[in-house]
């Protein structure tokens, strides 16, 4: 459940500010409003972080012999330099970098040029000649006028470097327009080497520095972190509201949010500290209100994963942890199909719990997720005889007799025949039943969504946008049967017409039709039915997509089938590829490196498939049917690090 909030107001001196904020976060119970200050303080800190944030990145990239750690200790007082230092080395040593790309793009100007003294072409300029740098095209050189006095330097398959002889100041004006005059270097080619040099000297020092400066890396990270909290804190003293009257009895005051449960230790916090607080029922449209959500043990295993995807729902939205567990881990069985990787799976989670009990190490959530959903795998491979890709003839009888026929590899020619099929040979495969299976889970999941969205509209006393939500369902239930006969078997499932004296095909469309009208009058009702049309009518194109969606929504889930029978597929074939050379004693070995290594990526391609495959099904499918936005800011109270 999401817990109710208050929103509170705490009022104190202006004078004990900094005290009240320290007493106040050791309280650690209110999530504060976002506030902006600034400071010269917060402004040191900011720098220094970004100074931190740099010099890890830096020394980070630095790899040390494994003799030598990265754990030495520094102090506050020495990180702040250090890291100063480390970022003013990174801007020189930038700078020297571009000076030797500018350097040697400039010796490759003059590269076919030989050695170019810019002392020495001065010194003939004092003697009155005048030399000028030119190339041109081999072809062309022949068509320079005779009376431009030039001299040959060199010359190679394409082009001819010569000097034209005092020439003027400008162009010459008879000299051919393919001819383009070559400025001088900067400096002498020989000053540009020694430069690049001494540069890349200047770089080797600072890769130098940064190598012996690596073994800080642990303490800066540490220094980091720790600036977070100061940040936090600076920027909260500095952004507070306050008096600005000037005397001894200035007020400074600050909002945020409290849990209903804790509302009356924070009184008592308040009343010891001397502040004065205020609060009231926090407002369910006002989008800052923090999300606590609260549930028991079970339910809470899915926090790790929720915490690692950032999804929140709004403070007025629904808490659908249990939901979102419950068919995650059905989910998760699905897509990674196998008993056998389930099994790994499990063991290898309830080894390191075990490990973490013995050392009296708090109980992992993570763990405990995977302990469930590789529990869940085994049952799956379990019922559908699906153990590491073995084929089921290779399999024990006990096992084949765990699975059921019909969704079970074990019974692959088995047709199961509804008993209003009348037309021989008409049945459905494991393949097909598999694919009702999942068609089913998108009925059961998404008209939990619709019956939620009811209930709450029926408690909140709008019944009659509860409407909107019955006909969104029967739209569901509608098109239920049109997908089954669509993408299953139409002769099982016939889209029109009746079986035996029940018309399928009048009550499917019937059900849709109304839902629609139900779903097109009442889903936007706020008070009034012709806003709630008009707002329909204004979003035509939407809600006509709608049923579509609704279409689409129910055939995504055929994605569970799908991926599982992906991984089914590559495992085989890893099998496939190991069985020849298993029974050879010499290559036994490669076997089993085949076998670990094959298998071990497909349960990595399965992982990340559920990551992509059976997430989405909870936090786009189901969380859209049922209105859920993921809007919501999670309930970070003001507090100390433990």
């Amino acid at each position: 459940m999401i817990e109710p909030m208050k929103k509170v107001s705490i009022v104190l001196l202006n004078k004990e500010r900094e005290s009240a904020l320290k007493s106040l976060r050791k309280i650690g119970l209110v999530h504060l409003e976002k506030v902006e200050g600034s400071s010269e303080t917060l402004n040191a800190f900011k720098e220094y972080t970004n100074n931190a944030v740099i010099s890890e990145s830096i020394l980070g990239e630095i790899k040390l012999p494994k003799k030598q750690n990265k754990s030495e200790a520094l102090s506050k007082e020495q990180v702040i330099p250090l890291c100063a230092t480390i970022v003013a080395k990174n801007e020189r040593k930038k700078q020297l970098m571009e000076e030797i790309s500018a350097d040697a793009n400039e010796l490759e100007r003059f590269a076919g040029w030989g050695t170019v003294c810019n002392e020495d072409f001065d010194y003939l300029n004092t003697k009155n000649i005048q030399l000028k740098m030119y190339e041109v095209p081999c072809d062309k050189y022949h068509q320079i006028d005779d009376k431009i006095k030039t001299i040959l330097v060199n010359n190679d398959k394409k082009t001819v470097r010569f000097l034209i002889i005092n020439g003027g100041e400008g162009r010459p004006e008879n000299l051919i327009p393919e001819a383009f005059e070559v400025p001088f270097p900067r400096i002498t080619t020989t000053a540009l080497e020694e430069e690049i040099k001494r540069d890349e000297a200047e770089i080797a020092e600072i890769e130098a520095f940064y190598k012996e400066s690596a073994v800080y890396l642990e303490s800066i990270k540490a220094f980091r972190i720790a600036l977070e909290k100061d940040i936090e804190f600076e920027t909260i003293n500095c952004g507070m509201e306050h008096e600005v009257l000037g005397t001894e009895n200035d007020l400074a005051w600050i909002s945020g949010f409290v849990p209903c449960a804790d509302i009356e230790e924070l009184k008592a916090k308040c009343a010891e500290n001397q502040w004065a607080l205020a609060y009231e029922d926090a407002e369910i449209d006002d989008a800052t209100v923090p999300t606590k959500l609260k549930n028991n043990k079970f339910v809470s295993l899915i926090y790790p994963l929720t915490d690692f995807l950032g999804t929140v729902p709004g403070y007025n939205e629904y808490d659908i942890s249990g939901w979102f567990l419950l068919f995650f881990t059905l989910f998760f069985g699905m897509i990674f199909g196998d008993g056998g990787y389930g099994l790994l799976v499990t063991i290898v989670a309830l080894a390191m719990m075990i490990k973490g009990k013995l050392k009296k190490e708090p109980f992992s959530p993570m763990l405990g997720l995977v302990t469930l959903v590789g529990f869940a795998t085994v049952i799956w491979g379990m019922v559908t005889c699906t153990w590491f890709g073995i084929a089921p003839e290779q399999l024990p009888l006990w096992l084949k007799n765990l699975s059921i026929p019909l969704i079970s590899n074990a019974h692959e020619t088995r047709l199961w025949t509804p008993f209003w099929v009348t037309e021989p040979g008409v049945g459905l495969s494991k393949n097909q039943n598999l694919q009702i299976f999942c068609f089913v889970l998108a009925l059961i999941q998404l008209s939990i969504a619709h019956i939620k969205a009811a209930k709450r509209n029926i408690s909140n006393k709008n019944g009659l946008k509860a409407l909107g939500d019955f006909g969104s369902l029967m739209q569901l239930i509608g098109m239920f049967w049109i997908v089954l006969s669509m993408v299953v078997n139409s002769k099982v499932f016939p889209m029109l017409g009746s079986i035996g004296n029940v018309p399928v095909g009048k009550i499917e469309i019937s059900l849709i039709a109304i839902g629609f009208v139900l779903s097109f009058v009442f889903a936007n009702y706020e008070g009034s039915i012709r806003q709630s049309v008009l707002e329909s009518c204004k979003n035509i194109i939407s809600v006509l997509l709608g049923v579509v969606n609704v279409f689409s929504d129910i055939v995504s889930y055929i994605r569970l089938w799908a991926v599982g029978l992906a991984g089914a597929a590559i495992s085989d074939t890893v099998n496939t590829m190991a069985g020849p050379i298993l029974g050879h004693a010499i290559l036994f070995i490669a076997a089993i490196a085949l076998l670990v290594f094959g298998h071990g990526l497909n349960m990595i391609l399965n992982l990340l498939s559920v990551i992509v495959h059976g997430v989405r099904l909870n936090t786009l499918e189901f969380s859209t049917h049922l209105g859920v936005s993921w809007s919501g800011i999670k309930y970070s109270p003001f507090k100390e690090d433990k």
